[in-house]
């Protein structure tokens, strides 16, 4: 059972990243393109096996949200993106819409991020479709999150990052990812599983 499971899984992350791979054709023609970045542009101020900081984020849905609200109810999976309407970003987190189950099966939350405040945020993620999980704006004051966790580069856009925090609020598997490429979604699910087995 365990194994069809891992197989099954598995499968839906290939497929997830065959559709990722062919772009969303709905968005193509909003898409700004920066061209090529330097890889990483900060340095981390975070690191595994200590608390998350604290924050509490404004969301497009309108609400407020803190990550210590989550603590001993769910594990926290944190994506910072460094901006809207850009090419990676604009397929990053659709593909976590498709992978919603594989969250789910491990007790886990997404939360996404970025430095664009909420009419940018909005408008882009009603491009991409209904996203299940909340997304929030570092905007005011601008980049105050990314800056607690370390991930906001020198011309005020964020790295692509993943963090997962467990349910104490421990951070246990850090990504900072170089930003012109989506991370593996592949090795998130494997590092959720690790977490759901440790904490068990």
């Amino acid at each position: 059972m365990k194994k069809k499971f891992i197989f099954l899984s598995f499968l839906m992350l290939w497929i997830i990243s065959f559709y990722l791979s062919s772009g969303s054709a709905e968005m193509k023609d909003s898409i700004y393109n920066p061209g090529l970045l330097k890889p990483v542009d900060s340095t981390l101020r975070v690191r595994v096996g200590k608390a998350a900081p604290d924050f509490t984020l404004p969301s497009v849905a309108g609400e407020k949200i803190t990550l210590s609200e989550y603590r001993g109810k769910k594990n926290v999976v944190i994506s910072f993106v460094p901006a809207a309407w850009t090419p990676v970003c604009s397929d990053q987190w659709p593909g976590y819409n498709i992978a919603k189950k594989v969250f789910d099966d491990q007790d886990a939350l997404l939360l996404g991020i970025t430095v664009d405040n909420i009419p940018t945020l909005y408008s882009w993620t009603k491009q991409m479709g209904q996203l299940w999980f909340p997304v929030l704006s570092d905007f005011w004051p601008h980049g105050q999150v990314a800056k607690k966790f370390g991930v906001l580069r020198s011309d005020g856009t964020t790295e692509r990052a993943i963090f997962v925090i467990d349910k104490n609020g421990v951070i246990r598997y850090i990504d900072v990812h170089d930003i012109n490429e989506r991370p593996n979604l592949e090795l998130l699910a494997k590092e959720l599983g690790i977490l759901n087995k440790t904490s068990q």
